[in-house]
């Protein structure tokens, strides 16, 4: 096998189902619906763990939290560096005879020169750039809820000059003899969404209809998730106060497509599209007015679990495929990418390489899918979920039990786990959960935990 190059784009805080690809009925996403038509979607890619310095350093190390111990954000309670010695898909890269660069949001210890990439430009220098072509700051008054930059063209917002950065890497490789990796972070979607026009004002508010879990009572669920919305100032939103957020939300994401479109036909114009692995993803997902709440804290729910992964590479998938296989896109994503490069796979490393789906082998034989929550800014709060095709459970260490019907309650609107009839469904998903602790070394399962599972104390 040739070795590809490799472009991945990993953005922040992107929902599945925010592409028109996976069925969004009126986002504009005509770029990546481009790399789907071209290259393979995975229908079932879900994140380690739905906050971002741990799933990016799931990223980086190919392991689960529990592994790295970087569980938290930094400049919270359990904010740390994930602990030395691990080796990262970088390195192995690095080793194998590529050359990486970084561009964008880093978001963990350290830098990427460090950790293997040759040569990084920081998100953070957009602001002093826009400052020195003369251009006001980008304006703040919306605070989280985000609004309009009057002041940029869409080439001048932060993602189209990390755009044009990586266009200047590309053409700086394209005629080396090394392979190249490239990624490409950028900050949207992520909230406070401050976007330029024309791009502001394409949905307006007023033709937005409610997310399919909105509204939600909570009723049966932990109290964390109504204390989330009153710590955030949301509790009693109507979907009028939630519909401009959301319009802001989509239009970063029209905006951010577009400048994946300037990367994609740089690709074209350089001769490179054919040699080139591109990969779209993103750490997690965002409620963005789902389930009444907003950003991502203390929940299981898909709005932040399930995420977009895009792969097209036209050397060797079948275009326009849609895999259901689940995926551990983070882990995952790290063995492709040695497996791709010919690099030696760490032995630390817990995924699974995605490159014999790419080449059109039966999905393999994952029966469910896992992801991890610890806390973040808001404190402590220890969550586990394993998903099959049908069931959601979500054990809450110090909180009711949750279990949904993803068949009858794709919105995850009503929680079943004290339901009689269900009893076995709850059993049989808390011994699989245990297992996968067991199989991970999972520092939350003891001796008391094991038995609260095995046992079915953990619902009222």
């Amino acid at each position: 096998m040739d070795r590809p190059n490799i472009l991945l784009i990993h953005s922040d805080q992107h929902r599945y189902d925010c592409v028109a690809a996976n069925g969004h009925p009126f986002v504009r996403t005509p770029n990546l619906d481009r790399v789907a038509a071209e290259g393979i979607s995975f229908s079932h890619a879900f994140t380690p763990t739905p906050v971002c310095t741990p799933a990016r350093n799931s990223l980086l190390y190919g392991v689960w939290p529990a592994r790295h111990q970087a569980v938290a954000n930094r400049g919270t309670e359990a904010g740390r560096p994930a602990v030395e010695g691990l080796p990262t898909f970088a390195q192995s890269l690095s080793g194998a005879g590529y050359h990486l660069s970084y561009v964008g949001k880093w978001g963990i210890a350290g830098d990427p020169l460090q950790a293997g990439f040759h040569d990084y430009l920081p998100g953070q220098g957009y602001r002093a750039w826009r400052a020195d072509q003369g251009l006001p700051p980008v304006p703040s008054e919306g605070g989280w809820l985000g609004g309009r930059d009057p002041h940029v063209t869409p080439e001048q917002s932060q993602v189209g000059w990390e755009a044009g950065h990586v266009i200047d890497r590309l053409r700086a490789v394209a005629s080396a003899s090394s392979p190249f990796f490239i990624r490409w972070d950028p900050y949207g979607p992520h909230l406070p969404n401050v976007v330029p026009e024309p791009y502001y004002s394409l949905y307006p508010p007023d033709s937005i209809p409610p997310w399919p879990s909105f509204p939600d009572p909570l009723q049966g669920k932990p109290f964390i998730q109504a204390q989330m919305r009153r710590t955030w100032g949301v509790d009693g939103w109507q979907w009028p106060d939630w519909a401009p957020l959301v319009s802001a939300y989509l239009a970063q994401i029209t905006l951010m497509d577009a400048q994946i479109g300037r990367v994609l036909t740089e690709l074209d114009d350089l001769g490179l599209a054919e040699s080139t692995l591109v990969v779209y993803t993103c750490d997690h997902g965002d409620l963005c007015g789902g389930h009444g709440m907003i950003d991502k804290h203390h929940v299981m729910y898909d709005d932040v679990v399930h995420v977009p992964l895009i792969l097209r590479w036209p050397a060797g998938a079948d275009p326009g495929r849609v895999c259901e296989a689940f995926v551990s896109h983070e882990l995952d994503l790290a063995a492709t990418f040695c497996d791709m490069a010919g690099a030696p796979l760490p032995d630390t490393f817990q995924g699974s390489s995605l490159l014999p789906l790419l080449r059109g082998a039966p999905a393999p034989t994952r029966a469910d899918i896992f992801s991890t929550y610890y806390g973040s800014q808001f404190g402590l709060y220890s969550s586990r979920m394993v998903r099959d095709r049908r069931w959601k459970y979500v054990w809450n260490a110090t909180a009711e039990d949750e279990l949904y019907d993803l068949l009858q309650d794709p919105a995850e609107i009503h929680n079943r786990a004290g339901d009689p009839s269900l009893r076995e469904v709850a059993e049989r998903l808390r011994h699989r959960l245990v297992a996968w602790m067991e199989e991970t070394s999972d520092p939350l399962l003891n001796e008391w935990t094991r038995r609260l599972l095995l046992e079915g104390r953990t619902r009222p």
